[in-house]
């Protein structure tokens, strides 16, 4: 970018001390920050039929006066103007508030053009903005801002137009020719003027278009540069395992492998060999065998002569693991230990001890694995599970436990491609999409409020055959605020409703860890049959005798999150059930109701979520990991992401991209984001 576009905004003829003083309300700095400052929507001003206008629409339309105009006062300052205006075939009223002046421009038969919010009911139009039809040059579609203390609008309309006049000359090119030719972009300086100052709809999609695949292209270059300059750069472990071993041990396996499993199996060992770090994050949906596959690995890591370690973010779910991985490899002389907070004195003494011999093969433990106090002799493999759940600090103190281990993310939360490849752009990704074979799809139903005596009917049948039910709840107590069921009231209420029939348990993050541990441990062992908790129990709880789940006010949950919860049944041969309970207020509710009752399928459901709840808020709180784009929406605009990833893969591979001068403000992008220094790279 020229340096002249780097300057503070007072190089504008025009931009004083004080009005560039305003736009550092807005983060406008420099002639650069100005231009590409950007719209976040635009006015459409185009003349339109009513027939074609929907209720609360803002429309513009031209029409004639057609009646003498009517002006009331009330209040202080406050006023309604009312005139009738003959649209084409239709005599509409039209409303002013507040702009009594507008009187005087209003004779009998005078063609007016005005914009407002069209009341289909009651055939009215609340205006806002008049003029006399043909008196301006107003464009179709104007520009409106993100704007903050003494600045307007039309005041930043004004300044951009400046800095374009001034300045236009000196916007340069940072997309190499070829990619410009073979997507027919715009080039970067028409694009700035049509999006900023467009004469119709088309330019405004072009320069949209231009500039969502330049965001996309650098974000990418970025990822992908990061990506190969860790693999070139990071040491791995080359583990040499047996294969004919390995093949014994799947065959010894209680189940057969699915086909998506074998592929990922293949794809994480493949890196294990390779003498390259593995960075790679593996998605499988609830119950699609992500466990099994890191058995494996596993398996592979110490059959090798390395260690393993798998944390979880949970102390009943590293309790699971452990249990099913001693398991699987007691038989093969494997030693597995478990390692958490409620782990103390002696035996903690004895892993540690053990671990540092290097006498434990494989550590299962929680957040206490990246305790300094944890050495490990030779770890050649670190698996985390739900990875979203632990922070990037944490994760890059276990990785530095050992001498450059392989790395492997598991995450049973299904993330759609369009996040994944934005989140996790620097990783390889392996998806399991594929069900073992047998596995009965759980029925899912909306009820409304008032059927719960009805859905409680269905809950006893299933107690009555000897199942084990969850009912879930989002809060713990009464909340003022919300009117929602909480954990505790709905605890008190089936206890009351089951009568000794049946026992209730009660769960909720409050309760201390060991409390946790006793209240699963009996509905494990079904000396409670109904347990009563709210989503502490989404993720890593195995009760394969629990088929029914009750969702209270499912419409406050987001679809990922209840397909996670739906996720804690099914986990047995029986056939089971999900009761969504909802009386959701808006379409956006229902629709998620009506979805999680058609498909069980997390991928397709983590999609919609992401449509309707944005990717900001996917996994229930801010990502931070997201990037934040001027122009480009990951959701709506995910084919420009997926086409500028495979750009930006093929660009950084090739040796063009690092010699050749086209392709020089591209590189000096990294060079800005810190990835490069400013030598060319043989």
């Amino acid at each position: 970018m020229s340096q002249e576009i780097n300057q503070s905004v007072t190089a504008i003829t025009g931009i004083g001390e004080e009005t560039a003083e305003a736009l550092t309300e807005i983060k406008v700095y420099t002639i650069k920050d100005l231009l590409e400052y950007f719209p976040y929507r635009y006015e459409d001003y185009r003349i339109r039929d009513l027939a074609d206008v929907k209720h609360d629409e803002k429309v513009t339309i031209e029409g004639k006066v057609h009646s003498e105009p009517s002006l009331m006062y009330y209040g202080r300052k406050r006023s309604r103007l009312t005139v009738r205006v003959l649209v084409d075939r239709y005599l509409i009223n039209v409303i002013f508030f507040n702009q009594p002046y507008l009187k005087n421009n209003m004779e009998i038969n005078t063609p007016i053009t005005v914009t407002g919010k069209w009341d289909q009911h009651r055939q009215t139009i609340t205006a806002n903005e008049m003029k006399k039809a043909g008196n301006s040059q107003k464009k179709e579609f104007e520009p409106v801002y993100h704007i903050k203390g003494s600045l307007t609008v039309k005041g930043l309309r004004r300044f951009i137009q400046l800095a374009i006049s001034q300045f236009g000359a000196n916007i340069e090119e940072n997309l190499p020719q070829d990619l410009l030719m073979k997507y027919r972009l715009l080039n970067r300086r028409d694009a700035l003027r049509a999006l900023h100052f467009p004469l119709s709809e088309t330019d405004v999609k072009q320069a949209r278009r231009r500039f969502v695949y330049e965001e996309f292209l650098l974000f990418q270059i970025k990822m992908q540069a990061l990506r190969k300059f860790e693999r070139e750069n990071s040491k791995g472990i080359s583990q040499k395992f047996e294969n004919n071993k390995l093949k014994e041990f799947i065959s010894n396996l209680p189940f057969p492998l699915t086909n998506a499993q074998k592929r990922v199996i293949n794809e994480i060992l493949t890196d294990i060999k390779s003498p390259v770090r593995m960075n790679r994050l593996l998605q499988g949906d609830v119950g699609s065998g992500k466990t099994i596959v890191a058995a494996i690995c596993l398996y592979a890591t110490v059959n090798a002569g390395f260690q393993g370690a798998l944390m979880v973010p949970t102390e009943i779910l590293a309790e699971q693991h452990a249990e099913s991985l001693r398991e699987i490899f007691n038989p093969w002389n494997i030693q597995c230990e478990l390692l958490t907070s409620s782990v103390k004195g002696k035996e903690r003494r004895r892993i540690l001890e053990k671990l540092e011999l290097g006498e434990v093969d494989i550590l299962i433990g929680t957040h206490a694995l990246i305790q300094d106090e944890v050495v490990f002799k030779n770890l050649g493999l670190v698996i985390t599970d739900e990875q979203h759940r632990f922070g990037v600090e944490q994760r890059r103190i276990l990785r530095e436990k050992g001498e450059s281990p392989d790395v492997l993310f598991m995450t049973a939360t299904p993330i759609p491609r369009t996040l994944a490849i934005t989140v996790f752009g620097e990783m390889d990704v392996s998806i399991i999409d594929e069900m073992p074979a047998g596995r009965k799809v759980i029925e899912t139903y909306w009820a409304k409020q008032d059927m719960l005596d009805r859905v409680l009917g269905f809950m006893e049948k299933e107690l009555v055959k000897g199942r084990q039910a969850y009912v879930i709840c989002p809060l713990i107590e009464e909340s003022e605020k919300l009117d929602v069921q909480n954990a505790i009231d709905v605890h008190a209420i089936l206890t009351n409703h089951f009568h000794n029939r049946y026992q209730v348990g009660l769960m909720h993050g409050r309760l201390s860890s060991s409390e946790k541990e006793e209240v699963m441990r009996a509905f494990s062992e079904n000396e409670r049959q109904v347990l009563v908790s709210t989503t502490v129990v989404e993720v890593g709880v195995n009760v394969p005798n629990a088929t029914f789940m009750l969702i209270y006010d499912a419409e406050r949950f987001g679809l990922s999150q209840l397909h996670q919860l739906r996720g804690r049944v099914g986990r047995g041969s029986e056939q089971s059930y999900c009761i969504l309970l909802a009386d959701p207020k808006t379409e956006v509710g229902k629709e998620r109701m009506k979805i999680m009752s058609e498909t069980n399928d997390g991928f397709v459901l983590s999609e919609k979520d992401l449509e309707l709840r944005g990717p900001g808020d996917f996994f229930g709180r801010k990502q931070s990991g997201l990037p934040e784009f001027k122009i480009a929406d990951m959701v709506h605009d995910y084919r420009a992401l997926e086409t500028a990833r495979d750009d930006a893969a093929k660009l950084i591979q090739s040796n063009n991209f690092w010699h050749s001068d086209e392709y020089q403000p591209l590189r000096s992008y990294l060079q800005l984001s810190g990835i490069l220094t400013g030598e060319k790279l043989d």
